[in-house]
């Protein structure tokens, strides 16, 4: 039995002091010239530290799972960003937390740190099951069969520190989705848990082997219907083939995905339901509770607060529409704050953490769209609640709508990244702001997104954005200049009957020079506006539009030469300096 305490004081503990020492342990055997460069960084990045484009500075991830914090933990991590960092906590794609500008020497004071208040960097990074995600309405979300939570707690309680959780051909992601839209983008991981009852059990539907970066591939069913308590021992199944039979020596292709690729879906599937029965065959693990039962934890409202506070600010009724979501528990309310670029100052983390507390249940998830959540909500405390988080520069509207766009580090930190991916999303962020559906008034932009990466590895996840950007450079007149590749169309994509089928893969329109971005993506809202139909939204507009279509309506804004670049051009978006491409090594494939 798996000994897994889902809700209670240590819920949201996954660290341990033994990590940090041999951390400490390692570095000093690497700096006595007992570990080869290759040993030292393997074993870094499985504890969470990556090198970054800035010689000698180092990005710290800690892990997350299921993007859940407490306040206190916040407030750990405040000062770790204060204390050791540069000034700046980051919310990824995968619900983690990221700091930069570290030094390896303190590296191990933060380490420890976070060890204190049960925060983890293991199997942050690096060949091994990453952070598992989940859905930030979980438990709360009125369309969700029943509570994810504590299964997804209970298998990143199985996999940490797992016999084959760390020396894995390659990195390994797992979602949880619980609500009848594909929050988590599912299927673009190597297992997707989608939750479903049939015959009054509890259960899932299991999608594996999916991916982006430069094999772009769906994850397929292994199983329609697997029994809620039976996850841990198909999840070892699918682990156990991959770790045996991944690619080990070109690690460009050694995700799972490829791994069909090479063999086939059908044979890759007939192996894995093999290995599920020899896993049973050897006692399958199984979760210390009743699966049926599973433990949910507490509702603890925070205090109606607002009853002698002024009217509500301005801004309130617009953030109300697109940040607070009701709860299947009546009379509370979810409230998504809205990060730009989803960064942190520790002021705001401990003002939130504080927040939390006085609000909230004390606790806030993370979502892979870089924003906070903080739930358990009483509908009065709304206008107080958007005041304080307004106080802190927190209180904009249009959290997870088109207008809030997604970015990876891009070049700004990361070694392997082309272009400022950062810098383009603060621009359209910006260039957005004004439009109706940054403030919840537009209609027909329901899951539309806007996602930038700097690179073909798709950390910005814009393979699955309704218009995505990947960065690149072009060479003008001997200069190089920095431009998008644009994608347009990309998403999930139901069955006939609704159910969740698969992802749709953002398709190929041309490269735009960086500064004649937010002019494209003018120009493709103008063609949506002119040629949908009655009611149609943007995103299946644009996943049946000709490229064609879409190209004819950016026109001009593709072709640039020496006699129409200007020397703006040459300068990436949010950068002084002009554009080069400086080619650095990619741990995130070490």
């Amino acid at each position: 039995m798996t000994d897994l305490t889902p809700h209670g004081d240590g819920h949201l503990k996954f660290a341990t002091q033994s990590d940090v020492d041999l951390f400490v342990e390692t570095l000093e055997r690497y700096e006595r010239g007992e570990l080869t460069p290759d040993q030292w960084r393997s074993f870094r990045l499985l504890n969470g530290v990556y090198g970054q484009r800035q010689v000698g500075q180092q990005m710290l991830r800690v892990k997350l799972p299921l993007g859940r914090a407490s306040a206190d933990q916040l407030r750990t991590l405040a000062q770790v960003a204060e204390t050791y960092a540069n000034g700046r906590a980051h919310v990824t794609t995968r619900q983690n937390f990221q700091f930069y500008g570290l030094s390896l020497a303190t590296a191990p004071e933060a380490m420890t740190l976070c060890a204190e208040a049960g925060i983890t960097t293991r199997e942050a990074c690096g060949h091994s099951v990453r952070n598992v995600t989940s859905n930030p309405l979980a438990g709360v979300d009125p369309s969700e069969p029943f509570d994810v939570t504590p299964f997804a707690d209970g298998l990143v309680r199985h996999f940490l520190r797992g016999p084959l959780s760390s020396s894995l051909p390659r990195k390994f992601k797992i979602a949880f989705e619980g609500s009848t839209r594909d929050a988590m983008r599912g299927p673009i991981h190597d297992i997707a848990f989608f939750a479903r009852v049939e015959n009054g059990k509890r259960g899932f539907r299991v999608l594996a082997a999916g991916g982006t970066s430069t094999l772009p591939r769906s994850a397929q069913p292994i199983v329609e219907f697997v029994e809620a308590g039976e996850i841990l021992g198909l999840s070892d199944a699918i682990v156990r083939v991959f770790h045996r039979e991944g690619e080990r020596n070109n690690k460009q292709k050694a995700r799972m995905k490829w791994l069909v690729k090479s063999i086939g879906w059908d044979a890759f599937k007939e192996r894995v339901l093999a290995e599920w029965e020899l896993v049973k065959q050897e006692g399958a693990p199984r979760f210390a509770f009743d699966p049926a039962n599973a433990p949910q934890e507490s509702v603890v409202a925070g205090a109606i607060v607002n009853l002698d506070a002024p009217e509500p600010r301005s801004g309130f009724a617009a953030w109300r529409r697109t940040n607070a979501v009701v709860q299947k528990q009546p009379g509370l309310f979810a409230a998504f704050v809205t990060l730009r670029l989803g960064d942190l100052n520790p002021s705001q983390l401990r003002a939130l953490a504080s927040i939390a507390e006085r609000f909230s249940d004390g606790t806030v998830r993370t979502t892979i769209d870089q924003n906070l959540v903080l739930r358990h909500i009483t509908g009065a405390s709304l206008p107080a609640l958007h005041a304080a988080l307004d106080d802190l520069s927190l209180g904009e509207s249009g959290a997870g709508t088109f207008a809030d766009v997604i970015s990876c580090a891009g070049a700004h930190t990361c070694a392997v990244a082309v272009t400022a991916s950062r810098g383009l999303a603060e621009r359209l962020n910006a260039h957005l702001q004004g439009h109706a559906v940054a403030r919840g008034e537009a209609t027909g932009f329901d899951d539309a997104s806007i996602k930038v990466s700097g690179c073909p590895n798709g950390c910005g996840q814009h393979h699955v954005a309704s218009i995505g950007f990947q960065g690149g450079m072009r060479k003008i007149g001997g200069r190089a200049l920095p431009l998008y590749q644009l994608t347009v169309g990309g998403g999930s994509v139901p069955d006939a009957q609704g159910t969740l089928a698969g992802s749709r893969f953002g398709r190929l329109v041309g490269k735009v020079p960086a500064h004649r971005v937010p002019a494209a993506l003018d120009r493709i809202l103008g063609l949506w506006e002119r040629e949908r139909t009655s009611g149609e939204k943007l995103d299946d507009f644009l996943a049946r539009t000709p490229i064609d279509g879409v190209k004819k309506a950016i026109g001009e804004l593709f072709d640039i030469d020496e006699t129409t670049a200007l020397e703006s051009d040459f300068i990436d978006l949010g950068q002084s300096e002009a554009f080069s491409v400086t080619e650095g090594e990619a741990e995130c494939a070490a």
